[in-house]
Protein backbone atom coordinates (compact mmCIF):
# COMPACT_ATOMS: atom_id res chain seq x y z
CA UNK A 1 0.00 0.00 0.00
CA UNK A 2 1.01 3.29 -0.56
CA UNK A 3 0.41 6.55 1.60
CA UNK A 4 -0.48 9.99 0.28
CA UNK A 5 -0.29 13.69 2.55
CA UNK A 6 -3.67 15.29 1.81
CA UNK A 7 -3.41 17.77 4.16
CA UNK A 8 -1.22 19.30 6.75
CA UNK A 9 -2.17 21.00 10.09
CA UNK A 10 -0.07 22.57 12.68
CA UNK A 11 -0.12 20.70 15.92
CA UNK A 12 -0.54 24.30 17.84
CA UNK A 13 -4.19 24.04 17.26
CA UNK A 14 -6.51 26.07 20.27
CA UNK A 15 -7.26 23.72 23.06
CA UNK A 16 -10.72 21.47 22.12
CA UNK A 17 -10.24 22.39 18.05
CA UNK A 18 -9.14 18.78 16.33
CA UNK A 19 -8.87 20.00 12.82
CA UNK A 20 -7.04 17.53 11.22
CA UNK A 21 -9.31 14.70 12.88
CA UNK A 22 -12.15 16.88 11.36
CA UNK A 23 -10.68 16.67 7.91
CA UNK A 24 -10.04 13.21 7.83
CA UNK A 25 -13.90 12.58 8.95
CA UNK A 26 -14.90 14.73 6.50
CA UNK A 27 -13.24 12.64 3.69
CA UNK A 28 -14.52 9.22 5.14
CA UNK A 29 -17.92 10.77 4.92
CA UNK A 30 -17.17 11.39 1.43
CA UNK A 31 -16.12 7.80 0.92
CA UNK A 32 -12.16 7.79 1.59
CA UNK A 33 -12.36 4.84 3.98
CA UNK A 34 -8.41 5.04 4.52
CA UNK A 35 -8.25 8.86 5.20
CA UNK A 36 -6.45 9.08 8.60
CA UNK A 37 -4.43 11.29 10.75
CA UNK A 38 -0.39 10.67 11.60
CA UNK A 39 1.64 13.23 13.63
CA UNK A 40 5.05 14.40 11.94
CA UNK A 41 7.09 14.95 14.54
CA UNK A 42 9.79 16.73 12.93
CA UNK A 43 7.67 19.38 11.74
CA UNK A 44 5.49 19.09 14.60
CA UNK A 45 2.50 19.19 12.35
CA UNK A 46 -0.60 16.91 11.86
CA UNK A 47 -0.86 15.35 8.60
CA UNK A 48 -3.98 13.81 6.83
CA UNK A 49 -2.76 10.76 4.98
CA UNK A 50 -5.20 8.52 2.80
CA UNK A 51 -3.88 4.65 2.36
CA UNK A 52 -3.97 4.24 -1.11
CA UNK A 53 -4.87 0.25 -1.69
CA UNK A 54 -2.27 -1.56 -4.38
CA UNK A 55 -3.64 -2.18 -7.86
CA UNK A 56 -3.70 -6.14 -8.11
Amino acid sequence: MNTKVVERFPAGAPRGSWPAEEYAARLRAEGEPGATVVMDLSSDAFLVVVRERSKN
